[in-house]
């Protein structure tokens, strides 16, 4: 029998798919959002999908549907923590403590705590470690019965053809082969249709006339504009370089494509996370865009996965 995973604010099912190709069984996907559920339940039809909020939820619920589970994978959400976002606290412990979507990470805590897997996998930003919350966390995951890892890891050293550098929790040592070459921009575009061909989720992206006046002068690497983050200006509408690797997808970020005029589409932007072009997402165009922005790279999940498979069965 394959084991077991849950998967607790499971998006539009990126962490799980990387499992599910690791040879695992998902079981259940806990997802608030409700576009993002309906793109999990549409990719994982045989479990269960539970559109509730985490805080309304106990082990005990998870239980009754799904019995005993060997996995909990999961990513609380990260705005409370990103150094992405201007308005985040200033002091690090009340991101965890006082804001309401960095408390959902002590709700993840709480469900472990009373689902007891053999191997928890919890992701975030790095920035999640900062000002005393790496203490905070390792102290919470304690409480519940769990020692804890700090596992740093570049989604573009396993096989993803965007930066991406994220922190795995784990009650378990992750450290994955890394590939030994990465993937380009062109690579993973490679092979698809134009758009509109009726592809899945590779439709056009309308963007303002102001903005379609200034594409064709955005030179490869290059951005048309500039946002403002907690620490850092961060870059928007950046012309991808095809023979590099792609700066981190993020749900607000838009691309441009490396040799047309246009804004990739979410098809694209998926293939930049490493998604199975069987993967559909559901919802509005900014809804889909968030889904994959927000998921945890495929390809990483994938090594995450094969590293967790051989500490239960001990290879």
């Amino acid at each position: 029998m394959r084991p077991r995973v849950v998967d607790l604010f499971a998006g539009g099912g990126g962490f799980s798919e990387g499992f599910r190709e690791a040879g695992f069984d998902v079981l259940l996907g806990l997802e608030a959002d409700w576009s993002a559920a309906r793109t999990f339940s549409s990719n994982f039809p045989n479990a269960v999908t539970l559109p509730r909020d985490a805080r309304e939820v106990s082990g005990r619920d998870v239980a009754r549907y799904v019995g005993d589970v060997d996995v909990v994978i999961g990513g609380p959400p990260c705005e409370a923590f990103t150094t992405a976002n201007p308005n985040r606290m200033k002091e690090p412990l009340d991101r965890l403590y006082v804001d309401e979507l960095g408390q959902l990470t002590l709700n993840f805590i709480r469900l472990v705590g009373e689902l007891r897997p053999a191997v928890f996998v919890m992701e975030n930003v790095a920035a999640i470690m900062e000002g005393g919350l790496e203490s905070a966390l390792r102290r919470e995951f304690e409480r519940v019965g769990y020692p804890v890892f700090f596992n740093v890891l570049h989604a573009e050293d396993f096989g993803t053809p965007s930066v991406r550098r994220r922190v795995f929790i784990s009650n378990i040592r992750i450290n994955p082969p890394k590939h030994g070459k990465m993937v380009t921009v062109g690579e993973a575009l490679e092979g698809l249709p134009p758009p509109d061909s009726g592809f899945p989720n590779h439709e056009t992206v309308t963007v303002s006339s102001s903005k379609m006046k200034r594409i064709p002068g955005v030179p490869s690497g290059s951005s048309l504009y500039k946002f403002r983050g907690a620490k850092h200006l961060h870059s928007n509408f950046v012309r991808l370089s095809i023979n590099k690797v792609a700066p981190t997808v993020m749900g607000s970020v838009r691309f441009i494509h490396p040799l047309e005029d246009r804004v990739l589409t979410v098809r694209e932007q998926a293939r930049l996370m490493g998604f199975p072009d069987s993967h559909v997402f559901h919802g509005s165009k900014d809804e889909q865009f968030n889904q994959v922005g927000e998921a945890v790279p495929v390809p990483l999940a994938k090594a995450i996965g094969v590293e967790v498979m051989k500490a239960l069965i001990g290879g």
